[in-house]
């Protein structure tokens, strides 16, 4: 993926687009991808990197929603595990199964938690990742040997998949682009055109990295920019209703000595009504989420007062290690766009599925979903698309569409695995290079050649770029991601003709974003 070359199509491309995505985003991503290999000529717009929000700060799950179950929304749930088992199909290098613990400490909890997760299995059908079974104290133990043991009665085992959430968009971007699609990062969409009827027909967006301003043209304008939906339906219609509740979800990264386990766990139900989980991910632990509602959003959402003592408390009951706030490498919050069902009591209890609408000048918003079901959200954008652009009907054909890096039979192990087919020109960049085979820190596998690949075959335009989302450095490890940043800036620096001036600016931009991941810094 190059961006002076998409850029460049843009410029040289005076007929209307068949589609326009605003949002780089998992759902603004799906859409392109969705459209591209249907064979419409479309382009994304995003107003920052692929992913800076939302889709790189989810809890690294791709599953059914045990506790949408439990809200009784079972098409839901069941949409959701055929996607599950979709994506572990076309992604198998980003996508695992994941054995889940539910500990047991009251006597109705195993029969009352293993009867609902044999519904789960039941609902996965064909897609399910593994049966649920009942455990042993003994047996729950042998799983998680640092669970807290006063109390301890049982479990039950279940599965779900784990993934790695900005590294699929990436692969997402780069089958899209396979396939024709156009996808430009630091583009702002400044304002929406309108032909003389009123109806929308394009977009005119700023080059964020130069400054300059540019126009297209569509036939169908695609508002999918999650929490900033309402943002973009503004600017069609000032007098647009609210259509985002938005809540935000923290979680906190550990070492791996607080589960040093390859079972996750997963608690139904804390004091404030959410699901909490302790997953083992990348060679550390993540433990999350809060729902906090919120009044406004931004890309660098931080926690707000409670929220990283709440988790804390919360895994001190099922941890025999109990973490405390100097334990935490990091902590990552991010925004949930839930749909308003005009926003009556927690923002837990709102439906995670997704909604499409069409404004009255043709402007088609689609806002809430999870990462999970981005692909079917991206088909039922494109059969409302069609109709709205008057585009030749042409089947959808991503449910069986190997994503940029699967590879059958022979997926990539260790530190590149997530790299898929990719990971052999990797290592081959850094046999070629020997500095680049060096890590960039000793907490964490991440190499100079990494860096390189980021910028020159992913569209990294910064230090952020790279630590936080092409590789998860800012996410495992907010200390040990500032140390690596100036040899990151000097290697991006090379790699895309910048200045000794550019590498100071990056190395302290990035050092502004990753103080909102240091436990040290929040309230």
């Amino acid at each position: 993926m190059n961006r002076a070359s998409f850029l460049e199509q843009v410029r040289q491309h005076p007929a209307p687009w068949d589609l326009a995505v605003v949002g780089g985003g998992a759902t603004g991503m799906g859409i392109a991808l969705d459209a591209a290999s249907r064979h419409y000529r479309v382009v994304l717009l995003e107003q920052s990197d692929f992913g800076k929000g939302t889709s790189s700060r989810s809890t690294k799950l791709i599953h059914g929603g045990v506790r949408y179950l439990q809200q009784g929304n079972v098409s839901l749930v069941m949409e959701a595990l055929k996607e599950r088992g979709i994506l572990l199909q076309n992604a198998p290098h980003l996508v695992r199964d994941l054995p889940f613990v539910v500990p047991n400490y009251q006597w109705w909890e195993t029969p009352f938690y293993g009867i609902g997760l044999k519904v789960y299995d039941l609902l996965a059908g064909k897609y399910g990742f593994g049966r649920s079974v009942l455990l042993s104290r003994q047996e729950v133990l042998a799983r998680i040997p640092t669970l807290e043991r006063a109390g301890l009665r049982g479990g039950v085992l279940y599965h779900d998949g784990q993934f790695d959430d900005s590294r699929l968009l990436i692969n997402l971007a780069q089958t899209a682009a396979e396939h024709g699609a156009c996808l430009l990062n630091y583009t702002r969409v400044l304002r929406l055109l309108k032909d003389a009827e009123g109806m929308v027909n394009g977009l005119a967006f700023q080059d964020v990295e130069t400054g300059q301003e540019h126009s297209l043209f569509a036939r169908c304008v695609i508002n999918a920019t999650g929490p900033f939906c309402d943002e973009l339906q503004r600017q069609d219609d000032p007098a647009s209703e609210p259509m985002i509740a938005p809540s935000q979800g923290v979680h906190l990264v550990l070492d791996r000595s607080f589960l040093p386990s390859d079972t996750a766990i997963m608690v139904p139900h804390t004091r404030d009504g959410r699901v909490m989980f302790a997953i083992p991910w990348h060679g550390h632990v993540v433990v999350g989420t809060t729902d906090t509602p919120i009044s406004q959003v931004s890309l660098e959402p931080k926690p707000v007062a409670g929220e990283v003592e709440f988790i804390l408390e919360t895994a001190s009951d099922y941890l025999a290690h109990r973490p405390a706030r100097k334990d935490i490498l990091s902590v990552f919050t991010g925004i949930r766009p839930l749909v308003n069902a005009e926003r009556k009591g927690s923002t837990a209890a709102l439906s995670r599925e997704h909604t499409i609408t069409i404004s009255n000048s043709g402007l088609l918003t689609i806002a809430g979903g999870k990462w999970t079901t981005y692909r079917k959200m991206a088909e039922d954008c494109l059969e409302h698309a069609m109709v709205l652009a008057r585009l030749e009907e042409r089947p959808c054909v991503t449910q069986h569409l190997a994503i940029h890096g699967a590879q059958r039979g022979a997926n990539a192990t260790g530190p590149l695995a997530v790299y898929g087919s990719d990971a052999a020109r990797i290592d081959e960049l850094a046999r070629e290079r020997s500095e680049l085979a060096q890590p960039l820190n000793p907490t964490l596998p991440i190499n100079g050649a990494q860096a390189v690949w980021a910028a020159r075959h992913e569209m990294a335009r910064t230090v952020d770029d790279v630590l936080a989302r092409r590789t998860r450095a800012l996410f495992l490890n907010a200390r040990a991601a500032l140390e690596m940043a100036p040899e990151v800036a000097r290697l991006m620096a090379a790699e895309l003709g910048q200045s000794p001036a550019w590498e100071e600016c990056q190395v302290k931009a990035f050092n502004e974003i990753a103080a909102g991941f240091l436990a040290d810094t929040k309230p």
